[in-house]
């Protein structure tokens, strides 16, 4: 169970890091649209702050109803182990004896693992070895909303910081150079996270940022004022 727990900490980090960079190619592309069609400055915040706010609250919105559709369900599979135990505990006895089983156990060992687990907890060691749910540690909606909330606004800084504060003859290029880089650190640390080629994820990363840059960029340019 503690690498479980371990597991699922590191799942809400790097759900974390991917939702900063959420936030670094979204506001990015909104900011350099806006910039290439306008030299106003509050037009340019007021553009990005929208864009933050609402991507920001999305992202929240999505994640609690995403996660609050997860608490039911687990809560669901512990109700479904409670009434298992109370109307059929030899059933239950021999569901948890065929997991150890399948995890390698001797029938010496795994019987004498459901012996343990019947007499201390044997809901929790039912729920914990057939669904990978940790019964004191239900996920919670409202972290998930607010860690993704605060996530994709923390990403939103560097393309916002820049585009504002950069002078106008090099707002652009400035703002591009700052994001491309914050996108290389997040696809570095997101690869490092999922263990996945980090030389490939960063410039994935990168590639679809620019991408996005240059899209937003001409169109802007169509309609510049």
């Amino acid at each position: 169970m503690e690498n479980q727990s371990f597991s699922r900490r590191l799942n809400i980090l790097r759900a974390g890091v991917l939702g900063a960079n959420d936030g670094i190619i979204s506001i990015a592309g909104v900011v350099i649209g806006v910039a290439s069609a306008s030299s106003n400055i509050w037009f340019i915040f007021l553009s990005g702050l929208s864009a933050i706010l609402a991507g920001a609250f999305s992202m929240a919105g999505g994640e609690y109803v995403s996660v609050s559709t997860q608490k039911d369900t687990e809560k669901a599979a512990v109700e479904v182990e409670k009434k298992l135990l109370a109307e059929h505990p030899d059933i239950a006895r021999k569901s948890l004896y065929d997991i150890y089983i399948a995890q390698g156990e001797c029938e010496t060992a795994a019987d004498m693992k459901v012996n343990v687990a019947f007499y201390k907890d044997p809901l929790k060691h039912l729920v914990e070895e057939k669904y990978g749910i940790e019964m004191d540690e239900f996920t919670n909606p409202w972290h998930a909303a607010f860690s993704s909330f605060f996530a994709f606004a923390l990403g939103s800084l560097p393309p916002t910081l820049s585009v504002l504060l950069f002078p106008q003859n090099t707002r652009i290029i400035a703002t591009v150079i700052v994001v491309a880089l914050s996108l290389l650190l997040t696809g570095y640390v997101s690869a490092r996270l999922g263990k996945a080629p980090v030389k490939a994820a960063m410039l994935r990363n990168l590639g679809v940022g620019l991408l996005t840059m240059a899209v937003t960029y001409f169109v802007g340019q169509f309609f510049h004022v």
